[in-house]
């Protein structure tokens, strides 16, 4: 069996994290040979979440009293993790946990060190994608987003990638362990991208479902974030 670390960030998730915690624990991680823990990093939460955290069983919580940034969180969750195989997975019910053992399977197989998951490989998901776009408030946004990151990561990196925004990024814990990250926010998420290409580590994408949540739902990320990360993206294309 190997062992699986969850990280799960969460900043204001009072309303969604016991749900989401749910969901996670409901997973067969036995049927895939693996046995997970989760880890929780409460970012400073002004509301409830650390309480409701406090009522739950079979966690680990970590707490920041006061907020740092999703990269600060995940840093936190990578620093205390002990398992052989770490993903991250957000607070809110954007991603279903269900599919966790699908995006680290390549890992356990051995046939890769780093996994993400794509929203952009499943046809049905390309559907799904369409009507959010034309249909969900502010999905639109981040949509051409990531579409933008994404491309302009493959660019500069010489990468095939499709989704290099996503949530679900899986790693060998022995390899993210060794990477420097050094952005608090949503820049993480490109910089560690940059970092394993230009080890010449190759990632390997699997498909995946959304659920997209609106800003009045609680959706964090905004344009500025991606300003932040194509920048983030050209930064360590430049640097050693």
């Amino acid at each position: 069996m190997i062992k699986l670390s969850i990280l799960i960030p969460a900043f204001n998730e009072e309303k969604t994290i016991v749900a989401l915690i749910s969901k996670v624990k409901a997973v067969p991680f036995q049927d895939f040979g693996l046995f997970s823990e989760i880890i929780v990093i409460n970012d400073g939460s002004s509301d409830r979440t650390l309480d409701v955290l406090r009522s739950l069983s079979d966690i680990t919580i970590l707490n920041h009293s006061k907020n740092k940034g999703k990269g600060a969180a995940i840093k936190t969750g990578i620093y205390h993790c002990t398992g052989e195989i770490v993903i991250v997975q957000d607070a809110d019910m954007e991603y279903d946990p269900q599919e966790i053992p699908f995006v680290v399977k390549p890992i356990v197989e051995g046939r890769a060190d780093v996994v993400y998951g794509s929203r952009f490989l499943s046809s049905l998901q390309n559907k799904s994608n369409k009507v959010f776009v034309k249909h969900h408030k502010s999905y639109w946004m981040a949509y051409l987003g990531g579409r933008i990151v994404t491309k302009v990561t493959n660019l500069l990196f010489g990468s095939h990638l499709t989704d290099e925004p996503t949530c679900y990024k899986s790693f060998r814990s022995a390899i993210v362990k060794t990477i420097d990250i050094t952005n608090n926010g949503f820049e993480w998420e490109p910089e560690i991208t940059a970092k394993i290409l230009k080890r010449g580590i190759k990632i390997k994408e699997v498909p995946i479902s959304y659920y997209p949540r609106t800003v009045e739902e609680g959706k964090k990320i905004n344009w500025r974030d991606g300003i932040r990360a194509i920048w983030t993206l050209l930064k360590y294309r430049l640097t050693n």
